[in-house]
């Protein structure tokens, strides 16, 4: 298949059209460069026509950007063809694109033992993009036949196998690969392939595992992506996935070889290119940065924190299902009635908000028609957010195993025990997206719902992704860091403000903590807050800087130990700065008549509704 042009070189480079092929949806953008800025130009989407009756991909993108076309007012088609490169006012330069339509990447992870290799072999597909249908490991409990019937059940489109530090025992990973042997999976798209196999285990093994898996699959051998129990090296394992997820996946979906040939980048899954610019935000901003994707099915949840060594350390889940629309009765059913309704302020019957719920879930692209309906919605997206961030943080741990016996018979008997590397104290930015966040009638109730369900403490800033432009951008970087990162800041990035939550607990009406902010073009503003109790300061606008000084009671702590105080000089936002002064360490919410009221004198405090029910 012959395939498109070579990436033009940057400087030539002025207009961009990049789409997300998403499972329901297909967006496009229009990037053009402005007075020497890349800049948004207009933005389309369109029903993805990856399953029947059209079983083309290709038909949804051509959708999207003809309404693209209509909105910039120039031609970017050729018929049924993206026109490149631009050529008097007509097409553009450059076409990339993201997908996760058709389910995205689904895999299978395999490891020794299932709180270390296994753990391992999960974040490296979830870093790569994948959701991970199941994790098979010699001490998972299960016996060989349900190992094996659940492997021919679930066919995936990638298996990633691993096991074993170098030098190992060979036998017990041989073990592993005469399972998916016996098993026999069949890929999920395609037919007439072979299943890709990667192999990132115990390098003395890989022959053994070759021989065995190779007559039935495609094996490719990758570095050990846990080559010591002290050290994780995910990166070979996540280049091989994408550059299989290519080679195979993508070119046996509907109509895919073509939306290939149009683009001179590869096609990446679309949380893989929600996590690089994650990663590119916190490592530009020296900041630790937790973002939140939360859907209609899944939520996926991304973190950067300091790892080992004081690197930045990368984690991915996504919790599948959990979401606003075809899961939510899901989410009720893991959260329960009584978490989701301590967020309501209203008294509400469980069996009518049971129905509710169910009607939703009939529904699933409504949108709240009443205050009422707004507000369960809110309540309902807390509790998954809060589901998918204890979820991440349970996965997103130190390395497991560390310091211990280093045979894998002892290895098979411990339960490991890492601690999460998700620090809420160290947490500097939040970025939230997703429809309940990015659309939310009112900024400040996007802003609430991230500090209730995540419960961040000191001094964090909140951000959402305006449109969901996240994914295209990602993609983007891999090729034009400078474009990306202009789109990003000036018409994808919304700048909230910032919250601040002391830590400690007391009296309702104690003090707690005293605060003030300041800024250009605008008189210095000091409030004291009292505990149980929240308040909402002005900032500056996003495009300046404030400072925010605060002085804590006895008793309390905002990072820099019980009483002392802290300043810093944070961006503006929209929003302003959440005094949240209900306590951490625990947070509790009062129950029945006095917690309905307290979530009224909350929203009342941050201007939260236009009226309360």
């Amino acid at each position: 298949m012959s395939g498109p042009a070579a990436v033009p070189r940057l400087e030539d480079i002025q207009s961009i059209l990049a789409t997300d092929c998403g499972s329901t949806t297909t967006k496009a953008i229009l990037v053009e460069r402005r007075y020497g800025v890349y800049r948004l130009i207009a933005r389309g989407e369109a029903p993805t026509t990856v399953e029947a009756p059209f079983e083309d991909v290709t038909c949804g993108v051509l959708n999207a950007v003809r309404e693209v076309e209509e909105l910039a007012g120039r031609r970017l088609l050729d018929g049924d063809v993206i026109l490149t490169p631009m050529q008097q006012g007509a097409g553009v330069d450059l076409y990339v694109t993201t997908s996760s339509a058709g389910g995205g990447l689904q895999m299978m992870v395999s490891g020794l033992v299932l709180q270390m290799t296994g753990e391992s072999a999960q974040r490296a597909a979830l870093g790569a993009g994948a959701i991970v249908m199941d994790v098979v490991a010699l001490n998972d409990g299960r016996r060989p036949h349900e190992r094996i019937q659940l492997l021919r059940q679930l066919r995936p489109d990638m298996v990633l196998l691993s096991g074993g530090t170098d030098g190992g025992d060979v036998r017990r990973v041989a073990e592993l690969a005469e399972l998916l042997v016996a098993a026999g999976p069949t890929a999920r798209l395609g037919a007439g392939y072979e299943l890709p196999v990667v192999y990132a285990g115990n390098q003395d093994a890989a022959g053994v595992v070759r021989d065995l898996i190779e007559p039935h699959a495609a094996v490719k051998v990758v570095a050990n992506l846990r080559p010591a129990l002290e050290r994780e090296n995910l990166r070979p394992a996540r280049d091989a996935i994408h550059e299989l997820f290519m080679q195979h996946v993508m070119a046996h979906a509907p109509g895919y070889r073509r939306l290939m040939s149009w683009t001179p980048v590869p096609v990446m899954p679309t949380p893989a290119a929600v996590g690089r610019m994650i990663e590119w935000l916190a490592r530009r901003d020296h900041l630790s940065v937790l973002g939140v994707d939360i859907g209609g099915a899944t939520t996926d949840v991304f973190s950067v924190f300091p790892g080992a060594g004081g690197e930045p350390s990368f984690h991915r889940t996504v919790s599948a299902n959990l979401g606003m629309s075809y899961s939510i009765a899901n989410v009720m059913a893991e959260a329960g009635l009584e978490n989701i309704l301590r967020w309501v302020p209203f008294p509400v019957e469980e069996s009518e908000l049971r129905n509710r719920i169910r009607n939703k879930m009939v529904r699933p692209t409504s949108i709240p028609q009443t205050l009422e309906d707004l507000l369960i919605e809110q309540a309902i997206a807390r509790e998954a957010l809060r589901l998918a961030f204890e979820q991440h943080r349970a996965l997103a741990v130190e390395l497991k195993g560390v310091q211990q016996e280093r045979t894998i018979s002892d290895a098979l008997r411990q339960s490991g025990g890492g601690a999460s590397v998700v620090d809420l104290l160290e947490l500097g930015l939040i970025v939230g997206s997703g429809g309940v966040l990015s659309h939310a009638p009112r900024r400040v109730q996007a802003a609430l719902m991230m500090v209730d369900a995540f419960l961040p403490e000191g001094l964090t800033l909140l951000a959402v992704d305006s449109i969901f432009m996240t994914p295209q951008l990602g993609v983007l970087s891999t090729v034009h860091e400078q474009a990306a990162s202009e789109v990003f800041e000036h018409d994808c990035l919304v700048r909230l403000g910032a919250v601040l939550a002391p830590i400690g607990t007391g009296r309702p009406g104690q003090a707690c903590v005293t605060v003030e902010v300041s800024g250009p073009d605008m008189a210095p503003v000091s409030r004291r807050v009292a505990f149980g109790e929240m308040a909402l300061l002005p900032l500056p606008p996003a495009s300046a800087f404030g400072r925010v000084s605060a002085v804590p009671e006895r008793g309390f702590d905002l990072g820099a130990g019980r009483g002392r105080p802290v300043s810093a000089r944070i961006p503006g936002g929209s929003m302003g700065l959440i005094v949240d002064a209900r306590g951490r360490r625990p947070f509790e919410l009062p129950a029945g008549a006095a917690g309905i009221e307290r979530l009224r004198s909350w929203h009342r405090s941050l201007a939260l509704y236009p009226r309360e029910i």
